[in-house]
């Protein structure tokens, strides 16, 4: 009896920490508007400097396309950040030790809430 007691409860923990650190639809940002016409420079140092504050390696692809790197623990998340005057979008590239799902989409929610964290910043910059 004990013995089913133990195994039970380790797979209701497991079942509980698989749940609590789950996957969710991979966040991306699509043409979000910038409020203010700027110059496209000017956006793409304002993603820059936001995505710097919060840990992210931003560089220039070229003119109107930035990458975004994000290296966390074991973690490291990539995206493109396309930009203009106008606009900004972000989008997931690949990923490391995230539990990306190509086929439903699923990534792990931290993910989700790095660039939730990304566009607040770039936002708050422009």
């Amino acid at each position: 009896m004990n013995k089913l007691f133990t195994i039970t409860t380790a797979l209701l923990l497991s079942i509980f920490m698989f749940t609590a650190c789950g996957a969710a639809k991979v966040y991306n940002v699509p043409k979000h508007k910038v409020t203010q016409q700027k110059s496209s420079e000017t956006v793409y140092k304002a993603i820059k400097s936001a995505g710097q504050s919060l840990g992210w390696q931003i560089h220039k692809i070229r003119p109107g396309l930035a990458e975004g790197k994000l290296y966390l623990r074991t973690h490291l998340a990539i995206v493109h950040i396309g930009y203009n005057r106008t606009s900004y979008s972000i989008r997931y590239i690949r990923s490391q030790n995230l539990n990306y799902n190509a086929k439903t989409q699923t990534i792990h929610t931290n993910y989700n809430g790095w660039i939730q964290n990304l566009e607040k910043a770039i936002d708050i910059r422009l």
